[in-house]
């Protein structure tokens, strides 16, 4: 009786922890959480300058541009129009105990966060 008792407890703390926890297409910089739809900027603002950035080119999208919430966040889907938007990649290193994390934009919107193994330390000049 006493064993499941603790593994009902350890069940229901396991399944709080993992609602509790951030979703996967989310990043926490610092105190902050940059989730996918957010300008490229605001990251920028969140994170701080990238260790690498490049444009990839571009894709064509169709446009429906639905603003909401506190950032503001632009939706592309089954729209009236298309647009090519810039498509651009920002690696970020947060240091040697933590992950690099590759942030895919589109038109200046985020559209992913991968993870590309551990950083390095910044050499010193």
């Amino acid at each position: 009786m006493q064993v499941m008792a603790k593994l009902s407890i350890s069940l229901v703390l396991a399944a709080t922890a993992l609602l509790a926890s951030d979703p996967a297409h989310a990043l926490r910089c610092g105190s902050r959480l940059v989730i996918e739809g957010m300008y490229e900027s605001e990251v920028k603002a969140i994170c701080g300058e990238p260790i690498s950035e490049r444009r990839l080119g571009y894709v064509l999208r169709s446009h429906i541009d639905r603003r909401h919430g506190l950032s503001k966040t632009r939706y592309y889907g089954y729209g009236g129009f298309y647009r090519e938007v810039l498509v651009t990649e920002l690696i970020f290193n947060f240091g040697p105990r933590k992950l690099m994390r590759k942030m895919r934009f589109e038109g200046g919107i985020l559209t992913s966060i991968e993870t590309t193994g551990y950083g390095y330390r910044k050499k010193r000049n």
